[in-house]
C-alpha cells in the first residue's frame, strides 16, 4: 500500500515511515500539518494517510474531513498522544486510532484494517476533541489496548455498571468505558431504559421479560443468552413499555 506519513515531530514520521517500509509498504510522501498533507495526497494519491491529531496549522481532524471529501479519499489512521480525547477506548473495523508511542503490533494491524473515514466517525472524534460540543452522538467511544472503537448505539443490548466503569454489551462483544449511567441516562434517555440501579437497557432488543419467582422478573433480549434482573420499582413502567411496542 502507498502511504503518507503526517506529523509535525520529525522522530515520529520517521519511525512511522521505518515501520511502513519494514511491513512491505510504500512511504510516498511525508507532511508536517494537515494543509501540507492534503497537498501531497492530492499529488501521490495514496491509499492511506496517517495522521496526527495536534499539529499547526491545520488539524488532522479537519484535514481527515477534507481528504474525505476527495473524489478519491484514503483511509485515514489517527496517531496521536492524546488519549484523554477518547471517552473510552476499543478497537475499530473502520478507522485506526493510535495511541503514540505505536508499537508495530498495533501499526501492523491497524494498517490492514484501515477504510475510509466516514462522517459519523469524524463527528464522534471531533466531539471528543471538543467536550463542549452539542451534536447527539450516534456512538459510544471506547479504548482498547488496539486504540479507539465507535460502536452505534443502534448495536448496544445493554450499560451494566461495573464497579469504576460502565461494560457495554453489543453485538460485537463487550467493553468497557468510563462514563457514569447517570450520564448516558440523561444522554440516551429516550433510546435505553433504566431496569436496576446497575443496568441501562435497549428496548428494542427486549424479547421478553420473564418471571423468576415470587414477583422477580428479568429482562430475555433477542439473540443473546444474557438475562438482566429487574428491579420492582423499574418493573410496572418497563411492562407497560414493552407492551406498547
Amino acid at each position: 500500500m502507498r502511504v503518507v506519513v503526517c506529523d509535525d515531530e520529525p522522530l515520529a514520521r520517521e519511525r512511522l515511515s521505518r515501520i511502513i517500509r519494514e511491513e512491505g509498504h510504500e512511504v510516498v510522501a511525508q507532511a508536517t500539518t494537515g494543509i501540507e498533507a492534503i497537498e501531497r495526497v492530492k499529488e501521490t494519491t495514496p491509499d492511506i494517510v496517517m495522521l496526527d491529531i495536534r499539529m499547526p496549522e491545520m488539524d488532522g481532524v479537519r484535514c481527515a474531513k477534507e481528504l474525505n471529501e476527495l473524489p478519491q479519499p484514503p483511509a485515514i489512521i489517527f496517531v496521536t498522544a492524546y488519549d484523554h480525547y477518547a471517552i473510552a477506548a476499543f478497537k475499530s473495523n473502520a478507522i485506526g486510532y493510535l495511541l503514540k508511542p505505536a508499537n508495530k503490533e498495533e501499526l501492523v494491524d491497524a494498517l490492514s484494517r484501515a477504510t475510509t473515514l466516514n462522517s459519523a466517525q469524524l463527528n464522534e472524534i471531533r466531539r471528543l476533541e471538543n467536550p463542549m460540543a452539542q451534536a447527539t452522538r450516534q456512538h459510544i467511544a471506547a479504548r482498547t489496548h488496539r486504540g479507539i472503537e465507535l460502536i452505534p448505539l443502534a448495536d448496544i443490548y445493554y450499560f451494566t455498571a461495573d464497579q469504576k466503569y460502565v461494560q457495554v454489551r453489543h453485538k460485537n462483544g463487550t467493553v468497557l468505558i468510563d462514563e457514569t449511567l447517570k450520564e448516558l441516562e440523561a444522554e440516551f434517555g429516550n433510546i435505553f431504559f433504566r431496569v436496576h440501579r446497575n443496568a441501562l437497557i435497549n428496548l428494542d432488543y427486549v424479547e421478553m421479560l420473564e418471571a423468576v419467582d415470587q414477583g422477580q422478573y428479568q429482562v430475555k433480549f433477542k439473540n443473546i443468552d444474557e438475562r438482566l434482573a429487574i428491579s420492582r420499582r423499574h418493573l410496572p413502567v418497563l411492562r407497560d413499555k414493552v407492551q406498547s411496542m
